[in-house]
């Protein structure tokens, strides 16, 4: 094997290496904002439920009714304010908070991934004052 050849060949074997550990960063720093993005929707879900709770919690210590449009309202309050889309129903004292959140990648976007998605979820139940 001559000279020239052998340079060809760590050329090569160098650029498999250079794209390996560009994958492998891609993986660690958007895998990060990734798991980032799932952890805040599943925070933004919980208090949003939270708040749904606490919305008619006065109602259900008086044994009123409640009003469950004050309900979502305020969860989706929550959900604005931590700037992550959702949905949110209440039915059979059950309150349900579906959330979504996008995280911007750095390197997948070499690649043409430009946005991963995250989801989160959360529920609470409201228990009538017997």
């Amino acid at each position: 094997m001559s000279n020239d050849q052998r340079g060809v060949s760590l050329s090569a074997m160098f650029a498999v290496i250079v794209l390996a550990l560009l994958l492998m960063a891609g993986l660690v720093v958007d895998g990060g904002a990734q798991a980032e993005a799932a952890r805040r929707a599943e925070s933004a879900a919980a208090a949003a439920a939270r708040a749904a709770a606490d919305e008619t919690a006065t109602a259900r210590l008086a044994g009123k009714p409640v009003d469950t449009g004050a309900a979502i309202v305020a969860a989706q309050r929550v959900l604005d304010a931590a700037q992550v889309s959702g949905t949110v129903s209440l039915a059979g004292g059950l309150v349900r908070v579906s959330t979504r959140a996008e995280a911007g990648t750095v390197f997948l976007s070499l690649i043409g991934i430009t946005t991963l998605d995250a989801a989160g979820s959360a529920e609470a139940e409201l228990v009538a004052n017997d």
